[in-house]
């Protein structure tokens, strides 16, 4: 079994002890540098070093696995029957670049929460903290909380169910306008309309000066906080570390660029740049999978609906074009199959029952040919002990209660195509 990393990380050591105590031989990486940092994209004379990026985007993994598969069969005489990955964030984006690039590499892959589109992910992470500077209106902590709080609160029970959880976000259509004028709190302060407006672009995406659309946005549920967080007396806005790294060692190839000094100009020229000069090395979004389908592979994939990290709907844009491009969802679906996790955040956490047992079900899969139709989650309570589970549809189905029973039991759901 291959393991993943995050961020700028190609991987850890002790990436292997879940898959060895499952009885696995496990290889990881760090992909050629140390640490979590993307500096390792500058050589000693400030120049893009190519080769340390494709070490990172892609080289690394695949060099991992085949030294790997060569030292187990050392070891044991014997080459692996079986040979699986499973990552999740940088993680996900590995395995799915496993099967795009090194397609006979693994028989299974597990790819959670995909940092594909990696140049369009990384530019929209700063898309928040740039409008709140070029408005000189940075928003805090506590009011960003509410306005997630709201949208949960207003679109909670679209799918019939009160669960504090948004089944479906892109049903929500919960504009924070309704929050001009009201307080979280005395030490809060009062909701503006500039507040509102900026809140609004977090949620519709990086858009061009001129109003046209570039990405997605944040989802409505998900923790705003975590890419549009303003800190410090006074107040400013902070820009995501991975973002500004990426800027810095990757885009300007300047160390000391700052991000704050862009315009709404600058910041659409920084996202073209990205988007032209890394995508080829480090995007994922070949959705050509025809050569790890033919080989027998199998892939699940699963995003939480609330991811605050790496929005869903860059996986959902990936799916969909996959399954186009590989002859419907029908089709697709005898190798590849998709799940969304309502409530769930970056690869865990969230006020939605996390999945349990993926790793299980692509084994399953693999080798006794059965795919999945659904994924177990579960939501734990205090004590450890599961107090609420569902199952996860896969895509673009939904989970719709039965209308009888506890809404805490996933037995009383239904993968569906509507609410």
């Amino acid at each position: 079994m291959g393991t993943g990393g995050g961020g700028y990380s190609g991987g850890s050591a002790t990436g292997v002890n879940q898959p060895l105590e499952l009885g696995y031989a496990a290889g990881a990486t760090d992909t050629g540098h140390e640490g979590g940092s993307g500096s390792f994209a500058l050589d000693a004379n400030g120049r893009l070093n190519w080769q340390a990026i494709r070490d990172n985007a892609y080289l690394g993994i695949h060099e991992m696995t085949t030294t790997g598969k060569a030292l187990t069969e050392a070891m044991y005489g014997v080459a692996p029957r079986y040979s699986y990955f499973n990552g999740c964030s940088t993680g996900g984006r590995q395995g799915l670049m496993e099967a795009q690039r090194y397609p006979r590499d693994y028989n299974g892959i597990l790819s959670g929460a995909p940092a594909i589109y990696f140049p369009q992910l990384q530019m929209q992470s700063i898309w928040g903290s740039v409008q709140m500077n070029l408005a000189g209106n940075p928003i805090p902590a506590c009011k960003l909380a509410a306005a997630t709080s709201a949208a949960i609160a207003a679109c909670d029970t679209i799918d019939g169910v009160n669960d504090g959880v948004i089944e479906d976000p892109r049903r929500c259509t919960y504009d924070p306008k309704t929050l001009v004028g009201t307080s979280p709190s005395a030490e809060c302060g009062t909701f503006t309309q500039t507040d509102a407006d900026i809140i609004r672009k977090l949620w519709d995406g990086p858009r061009t000066p001129e109003g046209g659309p570039l990405w997605y946005g944040q989802s409505r549920g998900a923790d705003l906080n975590s890419l549009a967080a303003s800190r410090g007396t006074p107040l400013k806005p902070q820009g995501f570390a991975f973002t500004v790294d990426w800027l810095r060692y990757f885009v300007t190839e300047d160390k000391q660029f700052d991000w704050a000094t862009m315009t709404a100009e600058a910041y659409q020229h920084y996202w073209d740049q990205s988007v032209e000069e890394f995508t080829w090395v480090i995007g994922t979004n070949d959705p050509d999978l025809s050569s790890f389908r033919d080989r027998g592979g199998k892939l699940i994939m699963w995003h939480g609906w609330a991811d605050p990290l790496i929005t869903a709907e860059g996986s959902i844009d990936y799916y969909t074009r996959m399954s186009r491009r590989m002859g419907g969802a029908e089709i697709s679906a005898q190798f590849f199959r998709f799940f969304l996790a309502p409530g769930v955040g970056h690869c865990s956490g969230g006020a939605g029952p996390n999945p349990t047992g993926q790793l299980d079900a692509l084994v399953t899969w693999v080798e006794d040919g059965k795919a999945p139709d659904t994924l177990n989650a579960e939501r734990r309570g205090t004590g450890g002990a599961p107090n609420r589970s569902r199952p996860l549809c896969q895509y673009p189905l939904v989970a719709k209660y039965r209308g009888t029973g506890s809404t805490d039991d996933a037995a009383n759901f239904v993968c569906t195509s509507g609410f």
